[in-house]
Parts: structure tokens; sequence; C-alpha cells
């Protein structure tokens, strides 16, 4: 017996329910109440799956466990169980974030970080290179980055590029500032009168770069000439084909990426 079209089915694939628990929820819907016995022969789901499966879809708020002899679930009309389950979402991610900033600042913090800093002792900065995918992945690499620089932010990028560091990097570059860093963004296709030139002002020296000169419209950011983010991908591509190289590599940095943002930068004149 087959329940719920491939459509139906999909789409509850589509809000993190796995095979066994659409097929059971759907039969459970079929049948408005049921024992986990039962509910495994329509659903063709194996009996000893069914109990701990049941179990999850009560937990997330899809059905209501009947404390009878055999247990019984009952179906929960189906937009009011999407509703439940959407609150315990909420409430288990704010639990989450609550455990983990409790960690942040916790003995176990310390150990963690001392873990991994042995680790990196017998790691080479050259071996810390990664791909990155996605603009959320690249952007909370370079917020990292930008909120461990101690003498000197390069960047390269575009108006759009500048755009996004404006709205997402205000505050970590404003920090970095009052660390005592020094930020130089060269970029293409700007005026003074942008707003995130506007607000950059004071925080960082921006330039408008010659692409005659050097014809470069990428993007790219190097920090201390320690540690860069190369975006592999132009601005038009959707958010989530994003693709960026990271890397520790101080010879990279160092002896290419910084000698090529000075070059860029000694070709470039200031805006405003």
């Amino acid at each position: 017996m087959v329940l719920g079209s491939h459509k139906v089915l999909d789409a509850l694939k589509g809000i993190g329910l796995n095979l066994y628990e659409r097929k059971l929820w759907v039969a459970l819907l079929a049948k408005g109440t049921s024992t986990a016995g039962e509910l495994s022969e329509i659903a063709n789901v194996p009996r000893s799956r069914s109990y701990d499966i049941l179990q999850s879809l009560a937990e997330k708020g899809f059905v209501i466990v009947q404390p009878a002899k055999p247990l019984k679930y009952v179906a929960i009309q189906p937009s009011e169980a999407i509703d439940r389950a959407k609150n315990k979402l909420e409430e288990n991610m704010q639990l989450t974030i609550q455990r983990m900033e409790e960690l942040k600042s916790s003995p176990a913090m310390k150990e963690l970080n001392e873990i991994h800093n042995k680790g990196l002792d017998i790691i080479t900065p050259e071996e810390m290179t990664g791909a990155l995918k996605g603009k959320t992945s690249v952007s909370q690499q370079l917020s990292s980055m930008f909120k461990v620089a101690n003498k000197r932010i390069s960047i390269v990028t575009t108006q759009e590029g500048l755009n996004e560091i404006y709205s997402s990097h205000f505050n970590d570059l404003k920090k970095a500032v009052d660390r005592g860093v020094k930020v130089q963004i060269a970029t293409s296709g700007i005026d003074k009168s942008m707003e995130a030139v506007r607000g950059l002002d004071g925080i960082a020296e921006v330039r408008q770069l010659n692409q005659k000169v050097v014809p470069i419209a990428g993007r790219f950011a190097v920090v201390d000439s320690k540690e860069m983010v190369l975006s592999l991908t132009d601005h038009k591509v959707h958010d989530t084909q994003h693709m960026a190289l990271w890397s520790k590599s101080e010879h990279a940095t160092a002896n290419l990426m910084e000698p090529l943002f000075r070059m860029v930068w000694d070709n470039s004149k200031r805006v405003g």
C-alpha cells in the first residue's frame, strides 16, 4: 500500500524528515490513531524501527503518544503538526545557542583550545588550506580573520564586494582599527557618494584601482601577510554556489598575494 505521492514525500523530506519518518507519519494521518505494529505494516517500515521513529516524531511535535497497552499514536492535523514542529525547532535552537555561549566561557573551552593548539604544533601553515562553499561560509571565514588581525588587513574587491564588506564586516573592521590594525581596500567601479565608501570613512582607506594598468576584477583579502581568502567565482553566481580558497600558507600570502595587493594599491587612487 502506497500512501502519499512522491511530491508529498519530497516536500516532507525538505523539512528534515527521513524516509521512515515520512512514511510512518503519512500512514498515521491516514489511520488517525494506530499502534506501531499496524503502522509498520501499512508503511512498509521494519517493526523493530517503528517504535523509535514514532518516538522521534512525537519529540518533534508531529504525533501524540497515547499511554495505552499497547502504545497508540494519534495524528495531529497537518498544519497544526507543522506549527508544533516549528516551535520545537525554535526552542531547541535557542537552547543550543545558550549552551554554546556557556561552553565558550567554560573550563572545557580552555581544554579544547589547548588540544587545538597542540595539534597545530605538528601541522605546517601550508597544510591549513581549504575550499569554502557558499557566501555564508566565506563571510564567516573573513570575519574570523578580521577578528584576529594584528597589523594589516588588505582587500581587493568589486563594487558589490565592497557593499558586502560594509554591510557584513563593518563592526569587525572597526574593532580591528581600534586595536591599531591598518585597513586598506582597493576596489573598482565606485564613487565617493556610495554608502559603503561614506560608511567606511575613518575605518578603512578606500582606493579605486586602475584597471587599465592592473586589469583585476576579482576579490581577495590578506591579513597580516599570514592568511588569505581568494574568491574563485563571480559575484553573479547564486549565494550557495560561491566558492573561495582559504589558506594560512605564509609563502602564498607573504610572497604572492601581499605583493600583488601592493602593486594594485600603488596603482590606485584615493576616493573622496
